[in-house]
């Protein structure tokens, strides 16, 4: 809702000696009956007539407020729940927009507050509070503080529990003021209403998979009413389809969202029966257009109060979509969804080193997977893993890390057995600082290299369900050990002395003590 604000300037030239004159008369009348910014839903119309001595000083002693102008920006009317829900409904939902408009050098408005009364709503609704607000009945204070030149600030101020034996169409209005200590006061209202039935869609429908880039596949749409409520107004279709696909504007009573649309809105005439059930006389058709889409999903849901949403302004060109009944098996959910997989693929390479080094030395050996793409994982995909087996005569001895300030010593779950795989899954927390994807994510193994052993190999191989290449999946790990230094014997040389001094002595006593 949008409500107009009217600001009087300030009086000047000789208008201004006429306040002068009648500043001490009337000022105090004016002001308590006249208010410097004027809300209404159509700006009236000022004639030289309405222009009178007694209104004039009003602007003069405003100036100061005559700056910041507020509106709300709330919806005229809004659908709490469903008739068939009653009192087993919840709304948390209803926000309460205040906005600051826009003036060139305009202050901020200074401690904003808004009451809502929300009285109307007795028999519609019950009304609970969000613990934003402080509530005194019905009637709900909320401290929005000082709002920006051209900002503005949203409250979620009631939560709305539905009521037994209420019918579609019940409705109750919801009143609210807005007041700041430098702006006028704004008022705005919202009819708040009762829905119709809710309708019911077929859940998880039939995946789709292998579908290619540039490549369509298409759903048809069902629905059922299984409540005791005709959908007198009518139904209509929401259809959202993720990232990576877009819909194909096709049908004259749909509207979507922009000449690439991934979502769409469709109204039809049909009002639902109780107990029925309808399905699309069309199919509803999607492309893959996203050249790295791995994965995605098409899902439609089912309204009984056509409305349409913003931003779907484009309207399809062929013959409008129709429905049919059909039975009502298996349709029992809120909506309906089509899981997706494409060709693409996110191709992973190892990355690997050589643990090189004398026996006894601890060195850090870098290893981990090379992203080569084409696809891009969207944060709901597996980022896989990859699997390190150090070479024979060599032992890992930790696998350190990084993570909010902390970090630990095995990056990697350790294999239960010797010679097993330590398994580096780069979607953990571990991983968060040193994964790139599109990039390398890689990560120092601590080595030590216990013993030299001719032709020691280890591997790296690297796993990911949207690896269509296995042929560059795995590499080896080569050992190139040299000989330990020889101060690195001189401590077992000093044992081994020792121990021949010790037995040369015991030996002595010995054959001292010989009869």
């Amino acid at each position: 809702m949008s409500l107009p604000i009217r600001i009087l300037g300030r009086a000047t030239g000789p208008l201004a000696l006429l306040t002068a004159a009648f500043t001490t008369a009337v000022l105090t009348t004016a002001v308590s009956a006249t208010a410097v910014f004027t809300t209404a839903a159509t700006p009236a119309a000022v004639t030289p007539a309405a222009v009178t001595p007694a209104a004039v000083p009003v602007a003069v002693a405003a100036e100061g407020a005559g700056r910041v102008a507020m509106r709300f920006e709330t919806v005229g009317t809004y659908v709490m729940y469903s008739a068939d829900e009653g009192a087993g409904a919840t709304n948390d939902g209803f926000v309460v927009p205040v906005y600051v408009q826009p003036s060139k050098g305009g202050e901020p408005a200074r401690n904003v507050r808004v009451v809502i009364d929300a009285s109307g709503l007795a028999g519609v609704a019950r009304v609970r509070d969000t613990t934003m607000c402080e509530a005194e009945g019905p009637v709900f204070t909320c401290e929005y503080g000082d709002l920006q030149n051209g900002d503005g600030e949203s409250y979620s101020p009631l939560s709305l529990r539905g009521v037994d034996g209420v019918e579609p169409g019940d409705s109750g209005t919801v009143t609210y003021t807005a007041t700041a200590d430098n702006a006028s006061a704004v008022t705005g209202t919202t009819r708040m209403t009762v829905g119709g039935p809710r309708l019911s869609a077929p859940g998880e429908e039939k995946n789709v998979s292998g579908l290619a880039p540039g490549k369509s596949a298409n759903v048809t749409a069902r629905l059922a009413n299984h409540t005791r409520f005709p959908a007198d107004q009518g139904v209509a279709l929401q259809v959202g389809a993720s990232e990576g696909l877009t819909l194909t504007a096709l049908h004259s009573n749909c509207f979507y969202a922009g000449p690439a649309p991934t979502s769409a809105w469709c109204t039809f005439p049909t009002k639902a029966a109780p107990g029925a059930a309808y399905a699309a006389d069309a199919p509803l058709v999607y492309t893959v257009t996203g050249p790295r889409t791995l994965t995605g999903e098409v899902t439609y849901s089912w309204s009984s109060a056509p409305s349409r949403p913003a931003g779907h302004t484009v309207r399809g060109v062929g013959p409008p979509l129709g429905l049919v009944r059909t039975s009502a098996q298996d349709i029992g959910d809120s909506r309906g969804r089509v899981a997706v997989s494409t060709t693409v693929q996110v191709d992973y390479r190892p990355v690997t080193a050589t643990v090189r080094g004398r026996v006894g030395d601890t060195v850090r050996v870098r290893l981990g997977l090379e992203d080569l793409g084409p696809g891009r994982m969207t944060g709901d995909e597996e980022p896989g893993r990859f699997e390190v087996v150090p070479p024979e005569g060599t032992t890992v001895t930790s696998v350190p890390y990084r993570f909010e300030e902390d970090g630990g010593k095995w990056a990697c779950e350790r294999p239960e057995k010797p010679g097993g795989a330590f398994v580096c899954d780069i979607g953990r927390d571990p991983f968060f600082e040193v994964r790139h994807e599109g990039g390398t994510t890689a990560i120092d193994f601590h080595i030590r290299i216990d013993r030299q052993v001719a032709g020691a190999q280890g591997t790296v191989r690297t796993v990911n369900p949207y690896d269509r290449n296995p042929a560059n999946d795995v590499a080896v790990i080569p050992l190139d050990a040299s000989p330990a230094p020889p101060y690195r014997y001189a401590w077992a040389w000093a044992a081994g002395a020792l121990a021949v001094v010790v037995l040369a002595v015991v030996y002595r006593r010995r054959r001292r003590r010989s009869p």
